[in-house]
């Protein structure tokens, strides 16, 4: 898909919303139909990036792969999918083979009804990295793909080069203190609550998935700016289908899971990093050198959560400096 495609779908999504309006529809409600296939926003990526499925761990998973070197394998968080690194995927690929892959339960890959623990999800990256022929990746995770990006290098150690956790840690304890009832003026994650009720989001977010993505993008991010309506629509698509609701809000309800078996992990042995923002920083300080014997931890400065687009330089900088 070239440049001018894409500035054609955004120009008509306007438009189509300026005809929403004057019938008193707001633009969140509106339908996603017209956004591109994995496959064309795979070909818009400078790289030679591709769109492909494989049948691994007993699940269709959907990866974006590109680039020439050795392995990154790129796990997105909620609510999005691959096309969360789409800002950092061009330079990556100028130096490693980049398999951005779909978790499941989200994006393009399938949404059974269980195996949303996070060591069966680092399963499905294990099992999906031997079809491709690797034996060993670098391996790198955002949000929930940080999750999974953990329990991958604890659970198949022998696999994994170098790990990077992307400004969320693996559930522990802690996770049960989180507020549903936050102090006036303070925060609350309101949607690990959200998520973790059955059948309810599908039936209110179903056909409306982009209340929620505009929410979390206007609200969130430091620049709500660097999310387009473009990119949102792409993360608005898979979020509109109950499948996908049901998919992304597994992962959540998996936590008490991964909570114990957090508890019957030892270490990470490969060299770990964490990149982090100013409201997570402290935390993954404290976290993850108990959790690792070769630990390092930055700050990713003014952004939110969702760095990898408010500040995909810094973010590319880091990694390529890690991995090497």
């Amino acid at each position: 898909m070239t440049l001018s495609r894409r500035k054609a779908i955004v120009m008509s999504a306007g438009a189509a919303a300026g005809g929403l309006a004057a019938a008193g529809i707001t633009p969140a409600a509106a339908d996603t139909t017209g956004v591109p296939s994995d496959a064309e926003l795979a070909r818009s990526l400078p790289g030679g990036f591709t769109s492909n499925f494989v049948v691994a761990n007993g699940i269709r998973q959907h990866y974006v792969i590109g680039g020439q070197g050795e392995p990154l394998v790129l796990l997105h968080g909620w609510p999005q999918n691959w096309w969360e690194f789409h800002k950092v995927l061009p330079a990556l690929a100028a130096r490693y083979r980049v398999i951005a892959v779909d978790l499941r339960g989200g994006g393009s890959t399938d949404k059974p009804q269980s195996g949303y623990d996070k060591k069966t999800m680092a399963n499905d990256i294990f099992e999906l990295i031997g079809k491709l022929g690797y034996g060993q990746v670098n391996i790198a995770g955002h949000d929930i793909g940080s999750m999974v990006a953990f329990s991958f290098a604890v659970n198949h150690a022998a696999a994994v080069k170098k790990v990077a956790i992307l400004d969320v840690t693996h559930p522990d304890d802690s996770y049960f203190q989180i507020r549903a009832l936050p102090q006036p003026g303070s925060f609350s994650p309101w949607w690990f609550a959200f998520n973790q009720v059955r059948t309810l989001p599908e039936q209110l977010l179903a056909g409306r998935g982009r209340f929620l993505i505009d929410w979390v993008f206007d609200n969130l991010p430091v620049n709500p700016a660097a999310f387009s309506d473009f990119d949102r629509a792409v993360y608005a698509r898979a979020f509109s289908q109950p499948d996908g609701i049901r998919g992304g809000n597994g992962w959540y309800q998996a936590f008490a899971q991964d909570i114990a078996d957090l508890k019957t992990y030892g270490k990470v042995t490969a060299p770990m990093l964490g990149l982090a923002h100013i409201k997570f920083y402290a935390q993954m300080q404290a976290v993850l050198p108990t959790q690792g014997t070769d630990v390092q931890v930055a700050l990713v400065e003014k952004t939110g959560h969702y760095f990898l687009e408010e500040q995909p330089e810094v973010v590319t900088k880091a990694l390529l400096d890690f991995f090497g």
